[in-house]
């Protein structure tokens, strides 16, 4: 079925801050300045005009459960207003941060198809991990026909594992195709199991529990732990960027190499007030677009 769902008046919601904050990989902004973007086994076209946003999109089941999925995906029912003020209180760079990225919100994110694009994330770029995930889901997921076109659902863990390490490799996934094959297998037999990770209460048990999995380094727990349905907003993920914002901003290192990660993580849980994943992307989003 394809549904429709208006929402006015919700602040604190911007598609460019969304989609493009480097959280995500599967949307797409379309010519008319809208978004469209394949979620489990549903294709969303979100649109903004003035005070109205429009989400247009297919889903399995009525439409007040589709309005329930948008709700929770988009994470309309925190507020933002609330997150960004607490922080820009913290100093003139989260002042200035939370202002450029105003209408960003965290996605709640399938935990299994966050994990597999995380690992695929690693020492690559958003462009090419885009187009990594995307061949792993014509080839291995389901059709799904929206709008004239045809997207792909994410593959399952079942279906994932029908691709041996060669067929990944052939899919462009480089040195992380034995990674994404192992994951998977770990997953698909519950060596790691992740509804019992979903309902540990503990963020330090969740990244032990994914710290298991072939690919998953602590940067890559973090972003699944921040960036899922998980939604860690405690943890603070660092790659290249983060290292190098919280030097600039607040560590003043000469040489940025030798900042010791150990040493962010102090800071960001010292100073960004119990929501440190929060002004990770607010700074994040803010120094990366600057650049």
């Amino acid at each position: 079925m394809e549904y429709e769902y208006k929402i006015l008046n919700q602040e604190s919601f911007e598609l460019e801050d969304i989609f493009e904050c480097g959280q995500c990989f599967r949307w797409n902004v379309e010519d008319d300045g809208s978004y469209t973007g394949v979620v489990r086994n549903s294709v969303i076209n979100v649109a903004k005009n003035k005070n109205e946003i429009i989400f247009k999109g297919t889903f399995d089941g009525n439409e007040e459960n589709f309005k329930k999925f948008i709700r929770y995906y988009f994470d309309l029912d925190t507020n933002y207003n609330d997150i960004k003020e607490k922080l820009s209180n913290v100093d003139d760079y989260l002042k200035i941060a939370t202002k450029f990225g105003s209408g960003i919100r965290i996605l709640n994110q399938d935990l299994w198809e966050c994990i597999i694009s995380f690992i695929i994330s690693a020492n690559n770029n958003i462009p090419r991990i885009k187009k990594i995930i995307e061949r792993i889901s014509e080839k291995y997921g389901n059709e799904i026909n929206f709008n004239g076109k045809v997207y792909y659902s994410f593959p399952t863990p079942e279906r994932l594992a029908q691709a041996t390490v060669n067929d990944l490799r052939n899919l462009g996934t480089g040195f992380r195709d034995i990674r994404i094959y192992n994951t998977t297998n770990m997953i698909l037999t519950k060596e790691v199991d992740l509804e019992k990770i979903s309902k540990m209460n503990s963020t330090e048990e969740m990244r032990e529990e994914l710290l298991k999995l072939d690919g998953v380094g602590p940067k890559v727990a973090d972003c699944i732990l921040l960036f899922s349905s998980l939604k860690r907003i405690d943890v603070f993920p660092i790659d290249v960027w983060v290292r190098r914002v919280m030097n600039e901003l607040y560590i003043h290192n000469e040489n940025e190499e030798k900042v010791n990660k150990k040493e962010i993580t102090k800071l960001a849980q010292d100073k960004f007030l119990g929501i440190p994943g929060l002004a990770q992307q607010y700074l994040f989003y803010w120094k990366r677009s600057a650049s």
